[in-house]
């Protein structure tokens, strides 16, 4: 290239705009959010959920394998349905909220499955113990929002969840259904 080529390209290249970031979804919008869970109990369906939890995620529906996630429940603001449930569940044979007062999901791969679906994998950590745990989940946009919806189950007992008497499946089930929707804004 001679020298006036470089002289004419040199301002044109520092007029040009730079790359325009990834756009992508970051701020979670925790209000319209919710994790929920779903369990049998003696054969029957309860569900509940947790009212307090910080998401932290980063998303481009472009470049999916590129997100992150990461959630932190606070186990103490379950609602499982009464007063009474409520105070069981926090106590040392279910979730021990005084040990282990978070529960938490860090995310290692996401990966696109076709049709708007993908799929999380990552590590959850409940009552200290950490399992590595996969969550499909489908993405749609909703003006400048992104709503993320999935579930996926775990085994209490995996993670000490109901131990003692609690410990029998034939009482409280082994499955959990984990439920979340989070919506999040596009990146400022």
């Amino acid at each position: 290239m001679s020298r006036l080529s470089i002289l004419v390209l040199a301002p044109l290249l520092m007029l040009a705009p730079a790359a325009a970031p990834a756009a992508g979804y970051t701020e979670v919008v925790a209000e319209r959010s919710a994790v929920r869970f779903v369990s049998r109990q003696m054969g029957v369906e309860v569900g509940g959920s947790f009212e307090r939890f910080d998401a932290r995620l980063e998303f481009d529906p472009a470049h999916p394998e590129q997100g992150r996630a990461r959630l932190e429940i606070d186990m103490a603001s379950i609602d499982a349905g009464s007063r009474d449930a409520n105070e069981e569940v926090v106590g040392r044979d279910w979730f021990d909220v005084r040990t282990h007062p978070r529960a938490t999901f860090v995310s290692s791969t996401v990966r696109a499955l076709g049709g708007n679906r993908y799929e999380v994998a990552g590590q959850l950590t409940i009552k200290g113990r950490t399992r590595e745990a996969v969550a499909p989940f489908t993405f749609r946009q909703e003006g400048g929002l992104g709503v993320f919806e999935g579930q996926f189950a775990i085994r209490r007992l995996d993670f000490a969840i109901g131990e003692g008497m609690w410990s029998d499946v034939g009482v409280v089930a082994d499955e959990v259904q984990i439920r979340f929707n989070v919506v999040a804004a596009a990146a400022r």
